[in-house]
């Protein structure tokens, strides 16, 4: 018995998960506590607008330097899970997670040394978001990949919305420095999951590519899967722009809300956790249609659906609160229910040596989005009359609809030659 444990340890493999649900879970929780701090900033943001005296622009720049840091690390951390085993790649970035965490706690004391350790946690995000995925893709079967994607993806949506949560209650309790080195713990307890469960990978996934790492030619040329990252950039402006002002909103929405109304009461942190919790079950069910309606056909019909609710959603200032949250969890499904089915697409869209460049420039550009959407979203706030103004808040979510508008365009003028990938399975 002795000695097969010693094998087994020698090995890498003493508590490796077998591929499947138990594998696919494991990676969903890891990427949940990786995600601890993501929140920290917008769920608190109209504290710190007041305690440093931010502009909206100001705000928009250190809600969108979290997602251009990630946009500037991504191709190198991503490119890089074709050549080396995408493990090492997560628990060197969730370690960097952790220490942004307790730089901002300990350090941060205004719009640049905010934008400093914001910018750091973005980064983290670049190399362990799609490297975890990455990670996973190699320890499936061919036959688990699409359903691995769709739950990976929308684990995405629980570690969001727990991160407001936890921020709001934290900061109730502890103050917002204690509350920003609380999440610190999150991603060190994910590096603990790779290392006690995460095996090395179970198939050859190592067809190295030929080429320089950051050459992505070979994925440009590949009009179906760029059809998909065009796709992603559209949404993830609007998820984003959505997820980084949502609470500021929901404060606003709550002062302007006719008296004694339902809802009135209700912390903003908590809805905000209730909203992006619906992303959860909205893109895991959105990949099983479009296994069956047709992947390209359902992520057009939720964008163009999307585009319209942010509209309606941005003028709902001065209704009832419970009509304002109900408008915003509809909202929050149509924002949420096509991203597993874009990823899915970009991935089995991809040739297999060269899926670590696919997802690096699907990250890449789909998150140079995610950076554009909360930036210009406070500038078009700005420019609306301010944070004050009930139409200047409806400017800024009409500019995150016109924006995601832009996806199924990208996905008709590049999706034409679409296979049997578009109908089926990733």
């Amino acid at each position: 018995m002795t000695g097969a444990r010693e094998t087994a340890r020698a090995n890498g493999r003493i508590m490796a998960l077998r591929p499947g649900p138990r594998l696919i879970g494991l990676f969903c929780l890891a990427q949940v506590l990786s995600l601890a701090g993501f929140g920290s900033f917008p769920a608190l943001l109209p504290g710190f607008v007041d305690l440093w005296r931010l502009s909206s622009t100001e705000a928009g720049w250190i809600n969108g330097i979290y997602f251009g840091a990630y946009m500037l690390a991504v191709p190198v951390l991503v490119s890089l899970t074709d050549r080396v085993d995408a493990r090492a790649i997560y628990i060197f970035s969730a370690l960097a997670a952790a220490l942004a965490a307790l730089g901002f706690a300990l350090l941060a004391e205004g719009f640049w040394t905010a934008l400093g350790f914001r910018a750091l946690a973005g980064a983290s995000l670049a190399g362990t978001y799609m490297p975890g995925l990455k990670a996973l893709n190699d320890r499936l079967s061919a036959e688990t990949r699409s359903r691995g994607v769709a739950f990976y993806t929308a684990s995405f949506s629980i570690g969001v919305a727990l991160s407001f949560l936890l921020t709001g209650q934290l900061d109730a309790w502890l103050g917002w420095r204690w509350t920003f080195a609380s999440t610190a713990l999150g991603p060190l307890l994910a590096i603990g999951l790779f290392l006690g469960f995460a095996g090395p990978a179970s198939q050859a996934a190592a067809q190295r590519p030929e080429g320089a790492l950051l050459d992505f030619r070979p994925v440009l040329r590949n009009r179906r899967a760029l059809g998909y990252v065009l796709a992603y950039w559209a949404h993830n402006w609007e998820l984003f722009a959505f997820r980084s002002w949502l609470v500021a909103f929901l404060v606003f929405a709550q002062a302007r809300a006719p008296e004694g109304g339902l809802g009135q009461d209700w912390s903003p942190t908590a809805i905000a956790t209730l909203v992006i919790l619906v992303g959860l079950p909205a893109s895991v069910l959105g990949n099983e249609t479009a296994e069956r309606l047709g992947r390209r056909r359902l992520v057009t019909l939720v964008m163009l659906a999307s585009a319209v609710l942010a509209g309606l959603f941005g003028f709902a200032a001065g209704l009832p609160v419970a009509l304002v949250v109900a408008v915003a969890l509809l909202y929050s499904l149509t924002v949420s229910a096509d991203s597993a089915s874009i990823t899915a697409g970009a991935i089995g869209a991809a040739a297999p040596e060269r899926q670590g460049a696919t997802m690096a420039l699907h990250s890449l550009v789909g998150f140079s989005g995610a950076f554009l959407g909360p930036l210009v979203f406070g500038v078009v706030l700005d420019l609306g009359g301010g944070p004050e103004r009930a139409l200047a808040w409806g400017l800024a979510f009409v500019s995150s609809g016109l924006a995601v508008a832009s996806g199924p365009l990208a996905l008709a003028l590049l999706g034409r030659e679409a296979g049997s990938a578009d109908k089926g399975s990733a």
